[in-house]
């Protein structure tokens, strides 16, 4: 069987050091390299990135500047198609720029005349109706549309896209594998991960702990912080009532390790009554950040992607929403966040906690056949992408 190479341009907000997103691109690398093994189709990925020397260090691959329009054409151009990767990219919550950047790549592509795929993404919010007409033209022109939530198939479907144009398929972060030297998740997740935590060792003191270990994800979001003193609250409380060890886990660096230890000023003396505390420190590979997660008892998280690691791991995750994609990732669990950054309630947190650490063999027993489901499902674009490439060679 004769082997042929494909160049695909991967679109997404890479290079930011924001470790779910690089999630997001590590994800589609690995699951494309998987699925082009089963063809006879080699993928050679050109990411566009806003620091393409890191992320050729990073992942191995070609990296273009993202902002510099002569290389992102020229890398359209000999390539044979775009993705345009994960992640809420066209949204308009934290700006007006990224949904006409996003979209302004994929119409490039079909301008020269390349498939487009929209991998996984999750749509909005999108407050301003001007961007409305300027999706429906790019989506409806793209050879594969995937995203990651009802929500989103129900936006584009209010565009005029039809029901079978969309796949609702999980987010492609489900799918990351750990690194390679620790052992494999799936049905013997509940013992693999009691023999990761009976070896735990915290590179903070470089001691053993036999504490629960509860994940902590946050980022700064209410003006006046409520959002983080309503969470100090929670943790003091569940310090209280037994001894923990909070691992705070910053996801876009610098920004969250300030929010992390912003929180973590508010905690007073709670390592006095037995507890311990920690940070990763500069951590931007999406898989070391994964095996910090995979060793945690349970994850706390604002960010998304904590959660999403979370479950891909089998660990319980406690969302506290600012934005609806938490809630409608939690709903895929058939869970709902403990509580949203403008209402959210210190005693209902540490409560939540309290019970799923108590009954943690039972989320495992009643999520681990759903979670290994949406983890196989998460390869779903990758399939079709490649099968595309197959019947179009």
């Amino acid at each position: 069987m004769v082997t042929t190479s494909q160049k695909l341009v991967i679109s997404g907000y890479y290079g930011f050091r924001n470790s779910g997103d690089e999630a997001v691109l590590k994800s589609i690398l690995t699951a494309l390299e998987e699925e082009s093994q089963r063809s006879n189709i080699t993928i050679e990925p050109i990411v566009l990135s806003g620091d393409p020397e890191s992320t050729t260090a990073m992942y191995g691959v070609r990296s273009v500047h993202r902002m510099k329009l002569k290389e992102v054409r020229e890398a359209l151009k000999e390539s044979d198609g775009l993705i345009s990767g994960g992640g809420s990219l066209l949204q308009d919550a934290t700006g007006l720029k990224s949904i006409p950047y996003y979209l302004g790549v994929i119409k490039l592509a079909q301008w020269l005349k390349k498939p487009t795929f929209i991998y996984a993404q999750g749509i909005g919010p999108v407050n301003r109706k001007i961007f409305n007409p300027m999706i429906k033209s790019v989506f409806k022109a793209c050879t594969y549309v995937s995203v990651r939530d009802e929500q989103s198939a129900d936006y584009l479907r209010g565009l005029g896209l039809q029901w079978n144009q969309i796949h609702v398929v999980p987010d492609p972060v489900m799918g990351l594998p750990l690194p390679e030297t620790k052992v494999e998740r799936g049905e013997g997740a509940v013992s693999a991960n009691a023999a990761t935590q009976a070896n735990r060792v915290e590179p903070s003191t470089g001691g053993h702990t036999k504490l629960p270990v509860i994940g902590v994800s946050v980022r700064f979001w209410e003006s006046d912080r409520k959002e983080l003193t309503a969470i100090a609250a929670g943790l003091k409380k569940l310090c209280s009532k037994r001894a923990v060890h909070l691992r705070f886990l910053p996801f876009h660096l610098p920004v969250d390790e300030q929010a992390s230890r912003f929180l973590m000023e508010m905690l007073g003396d709670v390592t006095s009554k037995g507890s311990e505390i920690s940070i990763t420190e500069d951590l931007t590979d999406p898989q070391l950040m994964l095996e910090e997660v995979s060793k945690c008892d349970l994850v706390i998280g604002m960010r998304l992607h904590s959660l999403i690691y979370a479950a891909s791991q089998y660990v319980p995750p406690v969302g506290i929403s600012y934005d609806p994609k938490i809630d409608q990732f939690l709903l895929r669990l058939d869970s709902e966040p403990a509580g949203n950054t403008d209402t959210l309630d210190g005693n209902k947190l540490a409560k939540t906690v309290v019970g799923l650490l108590d009954q943690r063999s039972q989320w495992l027993k009643e999520h681990e056949v759903s979670i290994t489901q949406l983890k196989q499902e998460a390869r779903v674009p990758a399939q079709q992408i490649i099968n595309y490439l197959g019947r179009k060679g």
